[in-house]
């Protein structure tokens, strides 16, 4: 989904886009109305926006921005036809149900949803803000309002002689990261055909979140102690002493600012070798990810098990694959390590994982109320996250200027900082992106980690039986995980 490579990520604090004239899209006047006047709807927020919602609050109130908005960006060639662009930003909120509702707290510190009465309603004008500095280019993204506003998204364009960047910036209540790349293809389809002078083109009828929020709740209202999933969660938690496990370094003082960390563990050739060492082994690429986190924990720690939390996306159906909106879920893994056999920690990883996939859909929150001994960790559950962008429908993104070009994923910079590692295999590559706290503690620790991490990715990638494997043409297409 994203242009591979270290260019395709960074920190919001170092983006420096080359000048130009800029303009911003935000609702009018009479859509902000609209939004104060939309009536409660019965539909529940999702779990993972009332954990999102309840973070922001705990965080304004300790006077801390907490990181919250996925912030994309592109180059278009030519002059931008702001007309054209405007029916499409447009056309793209009134078709995703996700933008149609805002949320407040009542009395009794529950959330409840607002929605339109009628998505035509929702209408966002260009407004020219003329030639910006970085800092104040910045700080215009980064003033995106918080999710306890309906307009919490913005776009923008700066306009220069050859080109225009395009940007979006949408707080996390409304998206995952995962949609960007779809958002992009979209965007291109309709700004193309109305800019050739064509008809809108006719877009696959696009999903409801709302149906996925009372989906979720129909499912996590049925489950009991007894239920499997709660049961094998419960089991997880207890493994760790009552909570979720700490991350495999040393993280210092995590109050701070978000800091990055890239590492490219592998090329082209030892991608492919590695992945012939997991079919090998009777595992696929993710579970040899899963196995690599394992055994470079151990070899720092000597941790003979690990437990790790893997991001999931749960969408499982046609029309949540069109969907806008946050998906994102958690799969618990357990893993013996076998510290002298790769393909035996990488066939237990992937057994664990695909064990514990059905997992994601019972969220952290659901658990702790039917287990209430059990208790979340004081600081951020470090996460896992792979993605695997070499195939189809994730390759048509990273390898097409479908959109444009130098496409580009913000992170913008708030807390809380924690230990997020996100192993990302593309065509030609594999990298490993790290988020950990800005101090000298967590950066000393965690370049450590790095270095063991892909030593391990190397290790595997060139041993004899992986590259006699590649050699004999043992490399088979991966699945999606």
């Amino acid at each position: 989904m994203f242009v591979p490579g270290e260019e395709a990520f960074g920190a919001i604090t170092d983006w420096v886009p080359d000048p130009g004239w800029v303009v911003s899209w935000q609702p009018s006047p009479t859509s902000l109305a609209k939004a104060r006047e939309a009536p409660i709807s019965a539909v529940p927020p999702s779990h993972q926006q009332t954990r999102h919602l309840r973070n922001f609050r705990e965080h304004a109130a300790r006077g801390v921005d907490m990181s919250r908005l996925c912030i994309g960006s592109w180059d278009i060639p030519g002059q931008c036809d702001v007309r054209v662009l405007t029916y499409v930003i447009n056309a793209h909120l009134r078709r995703h149900d996700t933008y149609h509702s805002w949320f407040e707290y009542t009395d009794n510190d529950q959330i409840i949803r607002h929605t339109f009465r009628d998505p035509a309603d929702i209408q966002c004008v260009p407004i020219e803000l003329g030639e910006m500095t970085s800092a104040a280019w910045r700080e215009h993204i980064l003033a995106t309002p918080s999710p306890l506003q309906w307009d919490c998204f913005r776009f923008a364009i700066i306009q220069r002689a050859e080109n225009f960047t395009f940007c979006l910036s949408v707080d996390h209540l409304y998206i995952d990261a995962q949609f960007i790349g779809a958002m992009r293809m979209e965007f291109y389809l309709m700004y193309t055909a109305l800019l050739a002078g064509e008809a809108p083109i006719p877009l696959r009828p696009a999903g409801s979140y709302e149906n996925y929020c009372v989906r979720q709740h129909q499912h996590t209202s049925a489950l009991t102690l007894d239920s499997r999933q709660v049961r094998d969660w419960v089991d997880f938690f207890e493994k760790n002493d009552g909570t979720l496990p700490d991350p495999p370094v040393s993280l210092g003082d995590g109050s701070g600012s978000c800091e990055l960390m890239f590492v490219q563990v592998m090329d082209e050739r030892q991608t492919a070798a590695f992945e012939s060492a997991c079919i090998a082994a009777g595992a696929r690429f993710s579970g040899g990810v899963f196995a690599c986190a394992a055994l470079a924990q151990y070899e720092l720690t000597g941790a003979e098990t690990y437990y790790g939390i893997i991001a999931h996306d749960t969408r499982s159906t046609q029309a949540d694959f069109m969907t806008t909106g946050w998906f994102t879920g958690f799969v618990p893994i357990t893993i013996p390590v076998n510290a002298s056999s790769f393909g035996d920690t990488a066939r237990a990883a992937q057994e664990s994982f695909d064990s514990g996939k059905d997992l994601a859909n019972v969220p952290f929150n659901r658990v702790l109320e039917l287990a209430p001994w059990l208790r979340m960790p004081q600081r951020r559950v470090p996460l896992l996250f792979h993605l695997d962008a070499s195939i189809p429908p994730l390759s048509t993104f990273v390898n097409s200027d479908w959109g444009g070009t130098n496409m580009m994923i913000y992170h913008d910079g708030g807390v809380p900082a924690r230990f997020d590692l996100r192993v990302n295999r593309y065509e030609k590559e594999t990298h490993v992106l790290v988020f950990f706290p800005n101090n000298p503690i967590a950066r000393e620790s965690v370049t450590r980690y790095m270095a063991t991490l892909k030593s391990i990715y190397i290790r595997v990638a060139e041993s004899r039986d992986a590259a006699a494997l590649l050699r004999n043409g043992v490399n088979f297409q991966q699945q999606l995980v």
